[in-house]
């Protein structure tokens, strides 16, 4: 991922490694942040999830089972190799057929498909118009659905996370809870008036 600094200057916020992909996906992290346990309250079977800024799966797999066999998961990033780490996973766990790859642009989800569960775990806070993000999340939420919004405790903090959601309130989307988690600061919204 590419962040804008300066216009027409652009430093590398996230590049592709297979170590940067361990550590976004390993034992250890899964414990503490078990995707099961997090994403459980959200989540039936037969509902439509997307990740965005998926990385190499830990939680775009774990949407998949929760959605069943009838629901679908669209696993979103602007890494080509993140989502192919992800495909091979998917592979090994017999999950691909409830997962769509889908490729982002650094200006655009690029997504029309409604969901009824939208989950971005720390990457808001890696983009650089996230006015934007907030307005697409809200375009393709579907009545009733929920957004997600987790960011790291230690890297974003209380006033710079407080920031995020106002500015998600201002694009049309309203907060209905603030859940606790571990090393995380995080929100739920809705569209508003939906």
């Amino acid at each position: 991922m590419r962040l804008i600094v300066h216009k027409g200057q652009t430093e590398d916020v996230y590049r592709y490694s297979p170590l940067n992909a361990f550590m976004l996906d390993n034992p250890v992290r899964r414990f503490f942040q078990n995707p099961k346990k997090i994403l459980f309250p959200y989540l039936r079977e037969g509902m439509t999830a997307i990740d965005i800024g998926c990385g190499p799966g830990m939680f775009s797999l774990a949407m998949a089972e929760l959605v069943g066999p009838k629901g679908k998961v669209i696993a979103v990033d602007l890494q080509q190799e993140m989502l192919d780490t992800l495909k091979k996973k998917s592979d090994n766990k017999g999950l691909t057929q409830r997962i769509t790859f889908h490729r982002n642009t650094s200006d655009s989800l690029g997504i029309i498909e409604k969901a009824d569960f939208i989950l971005s775990f720390y990457m808001v806070h890696e983009v650089p118009d996230q006015p934007k993000l907030f307005r697409e999340v809200k375009d393709i939420l579907a009545p009733g659905g929920k957004y997600f919004m987790v960011e790291p405790l230690f890297h974003v903090h209380e006033q710079a996370f407080l920031e995020e959601i106002e500015r998600a309130r201002r694009s049309g989307l309203a907060l209905v809870d603030s859940p606790k988690m571990r090393m995380s600061r995080a929100a739920v919204f809705e569209g508003a008036g939906k």
